[in-house]
């Protein structure tokens, strides 16, 4: 027998695979639609003389497929803080203050409906992964949002800053080490984003803010993972399998910079081109023989629609493969680290829906990708979990 000194030495690991067990979302109330949108947004950023510019604004927003948005700003809200709609206005602090409070508020709407759904004492939670891009303070919304859910003092913490959109598919390849390497660890991961950070006046000289303003927006949304589960009182959604990073050479096509007018963007026509030109090799060192791509099902980070249609060209997919990215893309817009998590969210429900046996579109075995400044992308395999629903 073990003496107590080597107990404490010896590793508990986990016996099986790191498991998705449940999924909660959450939007701000303001739903913005997207066809009277440019009207709004020049209206709020008292840009409506620049007629040419909304113009343009307006055929960016036809092309973006985006039907509505949800976003936690209001016209009283800039009203009170006119600074955050000027152009280069100095107004971080102004988003600092807003931002502070509401990310991890809209993380704790979110995170309460997965543990909800989980079915289990919140006090079983041992981690804690938040990512966002909105913001950064001391002590940080994981910080905080300990204290909005009751989470154990003991909770161990890991904040994740300025990842952009890859980082919700980058949480949950760190889950997967941190469950799968422990005895009984339950990782709470919450992706919560705020476009307060971003939102700025339209101007003839960065045109990247036309399209970010036409495809941002906010949401939040929180995954529970662990492994081994108690499938009398658990039901888990879905194996996590393989999860890789990888840095495209040469590819710096997503900037972001924190500055005084907040944080800033420029973004690159050749993303899109990479993407494409690289997707077949992403595919085959990730599921090596496999090569009928349309026996798989897929969660896409819906950067915008040229994405997924280059994406779904490059592989030769049915349009149906792509139907859940479409549909998030179409409903909430590009949420940044929430959007993987909410595409997967529609998956699983439009399968429960549909009578099919899994929840991955009646599929076993799927792929998620997530892209984002780098050009970083992070890949998850994920096997769908078959358990009798009583």
């Amino acid at each position: 027998m073990a003496s107590p000194r080597e107990s404490i030495l010896e590793p508990r690991r986990a016996r099986g695979l790191a498991m998705i067990l449940a999924i909660g979302t959450a939007n701000p109330p303001n739903c913005l639609y997207q066809a009277a949108y440019p009207d709004l947004y020049f209206k709020l950023t008292k840009s409506e003389h620049m007629a040419e510019l909304k113009q343009k604004f307006k055929r960016i927003c036809e092309k973006t497929t985006i039907k509505k948005r949800y976003m936690y700003l209001t016209e009283d809200i800039i009203k009170q803080n006119p600074d955050i709609a000027t152009y280069k206005a100095a107004s971080l602090d102004a988003r600092q203050e807003i931002l502070v409070t509401e990310v991890p508020m809209l993380g704790k709407e979110a995170a309460l409906k997965a543990i909800r759904e989980w079915g289990q004492p919140i006090c079983k939670i041992t981690h804690l992964i938040f990512c966002t891009s909105s913001g950064v303070n001391m002590p940080g919304a994981d910080h905080q949002l300990i204290k909005l859910l009751g989470l154990q003092p003991s909770v161990k913490r890991i904040m994740l800053y300025h990842l952009g959109c890859f980082a919700g598919a980058a949480s949950l390849r760190l889950a997967k080490d941190i469950a799968e390497n422990n005895d009984l660890f339950y990782i709470l991961i919450v992706c919560s984003e705020n476009m307060t950070s971003s939102f700025h006046a339209p101007s003839d000289t960065h045109l990247d803010i036309l399209v970010g303003s036409a495809i941002f927006a906010d949401g939040a949304a929180e995954v529970i993972v662990g492994a081994d589960p108690d499938t009398s009182t658990e039901r888990p959604l879905f194996h996590l399998v393989p999860a890789s990073q990888t840095i495209i050479p040469e590819s710096n096509g997503i900037v972001g910079q924190t500055r005084e007018m907040g944080l800033t963007y420029y973004l690159s026509k050749s993303v899109l081109q990479v993407i494409a030109d690289n997707i077949v090799e992403w595919m085959t060192e990730t599921l090596g023989i496999i090569k009928h791509w349309n026996t798989l099902f897929y969660i896409v980070h819906p950067g915008g629609p040229t994405i997924l249609q280059g994406l779904e060209e490059k592989l030769g997919l049915e349009k149906q493969k792509l139907r859940a990215s479409r549909h998030v893309l179409s409903e909430y817009g590009n949420m940044w680290s929430p959007s993987v998590l909410f595409i997967l969210d529609e998956m699983r429900k439009t399968s429960m829906e549909e009578g099919k046996a899994t929840t991955g579109e009646g599929l076993d075995l799927g792929i998620l990708f997530g892209f984002g400044p780098g050009l970083s992308v992070d890949t998850v395999i994920r096997r769908s979990v078959v358990i009798p629903r009583g």
